[in-house]
């Protein structure tokens, strides 16, 4: 398993969207003087390992995931003498730090790049993907971004197409060139030296592309294309050609090498929904030392059945090696997502139970201990790209990325200004961490009791999982002495463990159904005596 992946066995990481979590300085964007103070809340709650969304230099076409520059920070997050105070508050609070590293693409603002397109001669012309038009003329093959439109923008001065998976301004690096890997490298020794403790790998599935860049197929399932929504486009080819080639395996290989080195943790970002597709990041342990598993984010609040298979499939690729997650910057809340309401909260957090209980690491996404949902964002107050360039609207991640509420009061404690970098929304004080802290009732206070149950009663990741249901809305499994149970569905259904049980944690503040019945949204987890 390796030292790294046996020490983080039973871990809570938290993720940090930075531009949304504490804003110090008064502009109304999150900064990391913002995250120094407020790391309390984080140990309070029994977090282990923050990950932190990128802060490096960038003209923010995509907030921050294009890149200007790795070896440095944003003065408008704070700059890197700030970032060291961050690596050292959290160290001697006993949490790891995760930096976001975006090896798929940069900047079209990087030194790189502006060398690259000045000069087809330049050695840095070959850091990126650069070709001639197709014979007819137009883009050399028909892929398209996960933005909208062709991944190929012709540039008029060098007389050739550049490859972007996703906006323009982000174009995609090279990696058959020994010289990227290399450089690469030396990014991650750089971070390590300097106090990080790992990297979250964005896009870690798409690095590598077939070398002759031939067109893809149409998908075998292919939907009715939206015409007003061009992210349509991507999802019906097969991507078999710019993304999950075997070639991006033996990178996560060498990173593998120079992260062990400094006792350092390696996160893949691998957004595949297969399991057996996802495997073999894992599988062998000697790459990524953990991978998320998206395909819970994909599942409705009624699909009770779907969320155990998906459960079962995260299991059973590489125990101990899976990250899991409810929520994320990229997808709707979870609460949002599995109804809304109370019961959509109810819903969210035995969900998360469900996965506490199992091998591997279970991350929360800032303000999911609160029970937030989305918050409508205005068009004229719309930033993410999938919303302001693909037509897209009804995908905005917008909704999922407002302002964390701290305390009651003007800005909700995140800021002073009177204009957040996104709306604050209908969020009211009973929304903040501040009431929630002083209200034993509130939701805050079970995520924490089970960040607590997960420390203390998370066993080896060897140990089997059992599955106790095959069907139905109630979801339940066993770990040698540990059994999580949790009603997904609407109404109260009986459950009864396999055996005589004392309980150990409970989702709901006080027991709100008879004995042997779950209450909709419940989860429970029990030790069984025998």
């Amino acid at each position: 398993m390796g030292v790294v992946t046996a020490e983080i066995q039973g871990a809570v990481g938290y993720e940090v969207y930075l531009r949304s979590f504490a804003d110090a300085t008064g502009d109304g964007v999150g900064d990391l003087h913002g995250l120094r103070e407020r790391l309390g809340h984080l140990a309070w709650l029994g977090v282990d390992i923050v990950w932190i969304t990128p802060c490096h230099p960038s003209p923010l076409a995509d907030h921050g995931y294009d890149v200007a520059d790795y070896l440095d920070v944003s003065g408008e997050y704070g700059g890197i003498e700030a970032l060291d105070r961050v690596f050292e508050a959290a160290h001697e609070l006993g949490m790891r730090v995760l930096l976001d590293l975006v090896p798929n693409h940069t900047s079209n603002r990087h030194p790189w790049f502006e060398a690259s397109r000045a000069d087809r001669d330049s050695p840095y012309r070959d850091y990126y993907i650069w070709r001639d038009p197709a014979p007819g003329g137009g883009p050399p093959n028909n892929w398209v971004s996960h933005f909208g439109g062709p991944a190929w923008t012709y540039d008029e001065h060098s007389g050739q197409y550049y490859c972007h998976l996703f906006l323009p301004e982000q174009p995609d690096l090279n990696w058959a060139n020994e010289a990227v890997s290399a450089e690469f490298e030396a990014i991650i020794e750089f971070w390590l030296g300097r106090g990080a403790d790992g990297f979250r790998i964005d896009v870690a599935h798409a690095l590598a592309k077939h070398p002759e860049l031939p067109d893809l197929p149409p998908a075998a399932v292919r939907g009715e294309a939206d015409p007003d929504d061009l992210m349509t486009v991507f999802d019906r080819l097969e991507h078999v050609y710019d993304s999950n080639r075997p070639e991006v395996l033996e990178i996560y290989r060498r990173w593998r090498e120079v992260a062990d080195a400094h006792n350092g943790l390696i996160l893949g970002e691998v957004y595949l929904l297969e399991s057996d597709a996802l495997a073999p990041y894992v599988a062998a342990r000697d790459g990524l030392h953990l991978t998320f598993w998206f395909a819970p984010l994909h599942l409705r609040a009624d699909d009770a059945d779907g969320l155990r298979r998906a459960l079962a499939e995260g299991c059973s690729m590489a125990p101990g090696s899976v990250a899991w997650i409810t929520s994320s910057h990229d997808s709707s809340r979870a609460a949002t997502r599995f109804g809304g309401g109370p019961l959509g909260r109810a819903r969210a957090l035995a969900v998360a139970a469900l996965q506490f209980g199992l091998p591997g690491v279970a991350f929360l996404y800032q303000g999911e201990e609160l029970g937030l949902e989305d918050v409508e964002v205005p068009p004229d107050r719309a930033q993410d790209p999938t919303a302001t360039r693909a037509g897209a609207p009804h995908r905005s991640r917008d909704v999922a990325r407002t302002p964390m509420p701290w305390e009651p009061g003007g800005g909700l404690g995140f800021t002073s200004s009177e204009r957040p970098w996104l709306p604050l929304g209908d969020r009211d004080s009973a929304d903040t961490v501040a009431v929630q802290r002083d209200d034993p009732d509130a939701l805050l206070h079970r995520y924490r009791e089970l960040t607590g149950v997960r420390h203390t009663h998370l066993m080896d990741s060897e140990v089997p999982v059992e599955w106790l249901t095959n069907e139905g809305p109630v979801i339940a499994y066993r770990r040698a002495k540990l059994v999580v149970a949790a009603n997904i569905g609407a109404e109260a259904l009986s459950w009864q463990p396999p055996g005589s049980a004392r309980p150990l944690w409970r989702s709901s503040p006080r027991p709100p159904a008879p004995e042997g019945t779950l209450a909709p949204g419940e989860a429970v987890w029990l030790e069984l005596h025998n």
